[in-house]
């Protein structure tokens, strides 16, 4: 009887977040009766053990009898199964070096790889992903940081709350005063923290009114692609020529520096794509005190995002001068949010959304004979890389 497991998680610090919660895996078991789920026992996991028993899931010490096993973060060398079949988020794709050892040991352990963030339709739109609640708790937090700087307001920790419901009940007899908030992005991030701003009574302006106009009252401008970046001979945007010839692209966003109190922001970036502000830019007057660079990329999108913070301090400043990282709500320093675990502060609300959307898009082609969605996602084929990731090969070598 084919198996699919659920691991515990390994990396550290702990994520307590897991790929399918026990109705679902009830669920499951019901529609496909010739597949068995177990259980890898954890004491960190956000559904116990028992929860998963009083649903008829078996948990288990050993999780080697499993085919499938699907787990959250990296998974630590030394837990690494010899030839199974892994589905976790690698933080591979983009060639990190810093994940480089644990590709190897995938490759030389026969390992075949289906990385959550490579699960996309055939346009490349990604098909799963925690980047609604990574908007959520990020955008919450953007807010908690301005509030914590300007002492004009406060809120507390969402991982202090029981779940999204309570969440949105720490918000009623909020009022921010007026503020200008920055979204940029058009994936689940983005919507995430759409909610919040609506949530808070964030009113949306167009972005020419943004610049132009003060207002009573808190704000927010939503740009996606084609309002932070534009062609540099016809000053035009087409999204996929700007993803295949990001270099042929400039970005606009400096002219909102001058206007934006928060930046929260949710936009795709890879190397190549032209940050939205340089360093320079922020030598010159500016608004901005506070940045949630939820999308997380280090010296990316965002230049003075100088890596993680852990999420039980998820705030640090940076000096605008020296572009050292200090300590946060200095008057010369600008706060930035950048954490790379967002989703796990609602980790029960998280693991059930993306336990929704395996089953609707992954599970059904997983457990049959597979299609084209899997087999784009699969980066490694029993240890050996896949043709469509044959860009990693420089990558991929011992």
């Amino acid at each position: 009887m084919p198996v699919l497991g659920l691991i515990k998680e390994g990396k550290v610090p702990s994520d307590n977040r897991v790929a399918l919660t026990p109705k679902q895996c009830t669920w499951l078991m019901s529609q496909y009766p010739s597949w068995e789920i177990i259980v890898e026992s954890s004491v960190n996991r956000c559904y116990t053990d028992q929860e998963y028993e009083k649903e008829g899931i078996k948990i288990v010490k050993d999780i080697s009898g499993a085919n499938i096993l699907l787990g959250i973060k990296e998974v630590p060398k030394d837990q690494l199964i010899l030839n199974k079949t892994y589905l976790f988020f690698s933080h591979t794709k983009k060639a990190q070096t810093y994940n480089q050892e644990l590709f190897h040991s995938m490759m030389d352990k026969h390992i075949s790889l289906i990385d959550y963030e490579c699960l996309e339709h055939e346009d490349g739109q990604r098909l799963i992903g925690f980047g609604f609640f990574a908007g959520i708790v990020g955008a919450h937090n953007g807010i908690m940081a301005f509030g914590n700087r300007t002492k004009a307001f406060h809120l507390g920790r969402v991982k202090d709350v029981r779940d999204y419901m309570d969440l949105v009940h720490t918000y009623f007899g909020l009022k921010l005063p007026p503020i200008k908030i920055v979204v940029t992005g058009s994936g689940r991030v983005a919507h995430g923290i759409l909610e919040i701003m609506n949530l808070m009574d964030v009113q949306q302006v167009e972005p020419d009114e943004f610049i132009s106009r003060k207002y009573a009252y808190p704000v927010y401008v939503h740009l996606k692609g084609g309002d932070l970046y534009k062609h540099k001979l016809n000053n035009t945007y087409e999204r996929n020529d700007f993803h295949a010839h990001p270099d042929n692209y400039k970005c606009i966003f400096n002219q909102y520096l001058q206007h934006t109190n928060i930046l929260m922001n949710g936009i795709y970036w890879e190397p190549g794509i032209p940050p939205l502000f340089t360093k320079d830019d922020l030598q010159d007057e500016f608004a901005l005190t506070t940045i949630a660079d939820i999308t997380d990329d280090a010296h990316g999108s965002v230049p003075c995002n100088l890596g993680d913070a852990p999420s039980n301090d998820p705030i640090y400043g940076v000096d605008i001068k020296t572009f050292q990282k200090t300590i946060p709500y200095l008057y010369n320093g600008i706060d930035i949010m950048a954490v790379g675990n967002l989703p796990n502060e609602l980790p029960r609300d998280a693991s059930r959304f993306f336990g929704e959307q395996l089953i609707k898009y992954v599970i059904p082609d997983l457990i049959g004979a597979g299609n084209d969605i899997i087999t784009r996602a699969t980066m490694l084929d029993k240890g050996k890389l896949t043709d469509k990731y044959g860009y990693l090969t420089e990558y991929a070598k011992h």
